[in-house]
């Protein structure tokens, strides 16, 4: 099957080197070049570097919206054009360029989750089950008819660490479906069951109240990590927040910091251990020598909520 791969972050590469192995990708979507760092340099997305390297041709428009794009996708007459993370909206008009139409991996168990951030919402609403779900494109976000889904179970894993365990499945996953609808195989079904949705997260979404229960704390904190990158307010500053461990000690008013042989901070039902913080500023410390540097008698986290 001749196959353009529409993708943009380091979690899509997988895909794409599965479906080299089945398919012939004749060509790669992602998302131009963007700014990056302090500095602002403009760099590549993951996908544009591995499909160069892979000796693929790249297209990197900014819309989709563009009778130039067009042209170019009808030039190039693919059977399908398969999608992982790719981050532009999709025309109507485009849907019927590819004879099998654009093939979704979503890494979420449709429709729960649709959207830019399954694996986050999913760990924060404190999901036990999760998965990847490859269903056909059509207008509304993520509605499409499914071919196939794979649960998995969601444990004490961060979002990173999650996505990159879907990413792999998924990549077979994905190849596999491919396959069968080539080979008239393939079934889609309608999504059935609640929909829930899952829009782009900010840092400000990732803010850390040490008010709540100690259960949503943990789920929270996982669910940010790497990205967008969990914190709690000290004083007004901002201190982002490794891995927790829920402990069962219950006598730490909410936000109250105690260090003895570890570093426990309280919530509304039972204390965290802190493992390694990051202050406003400065790089990635263990608690406990945070703590120690502030000097003070009384520390504590501001539990009272944040104006963002």
């Amino acid at each position: 099957m001749r196959i353009i791969f529409a993708g943009s972050p380091a979690t899509a590469i997988p895909s794409l080197d599965r479906l080299i192995q089945d398919h012939e990708v004749i060509a790669v979507l992602t998302r131009p070049p963007a700014p990056v760092g302090r500095k602002k340099i403009l760099t590549p997305s993951a996908v544009d570097d591995a499909a160069r390297s892979r000796a693929i041709p790249v297209l990197t428009p900014s819309s989709l919206r563009n009778p130039d794009v067009e042209q170019q996708l009808i030039d190039l007459a693919p059977d399908a054009i398969a999608v992982v993370a790719y981050g532009l909206l999709i025309p109507e008009n485009l849907l019927s360029v590819p004879r099998y139409g654009w093939i979704n991996l979503h890494y979420s168990l449709l429709p729960r989750w649709r959207g830019a951030a399954p694996v986050q919402y999913a760990i924060a609403a404190g999901d036990q089950t999760t998965g990847t779900s490859v269903f056909q494109i059509e207008t509304g976000l993520d509605t499409g008819p499914v071919f196939d889904v794979e649960e998995v179970a969601i444990g004490r894993q961060t979002s990173g660490e999650l996505l990159t365990q879907l990413s792999q499945s998924g990549a077979h996953q994905l190849a596999r479906v491919l396959t069968a609808i080539e080979e008239g195989n393939a079934n889609a079904v309608p999504q059935e069951g609640e929909v829930t949705v899952a829009p782009q997260l900010s840092a400000s979404d990732a803010y850390i109240d040490f008010s709540w229960d100690a259960a949503k704390i943990d789920a929270h904190i996982r669910a940010y990590t790497p990205q967008p990158g969990p914190w709690a307010l000290r004083d007004g500053q901002r201190v982002k927040l490794g891995p927790v461990t829920i402990t069962d000690v219950t006598d730490i008013p909410a936000g109250h910091i105690v260090m003895g042989k570890r570093v426990l901070v309280g919530s509304a039902t039972t204390a965290l251990e802190l493992s390694t913080v990051t202050p406003a500023g400065k790089k990635m410390m263990a608690a406990s020598d945070w703590v120690r540097g502030l000097g003070a008698q009384t520390l504590s986290f501001d539990v009272e909520g944040v104006q963002l």
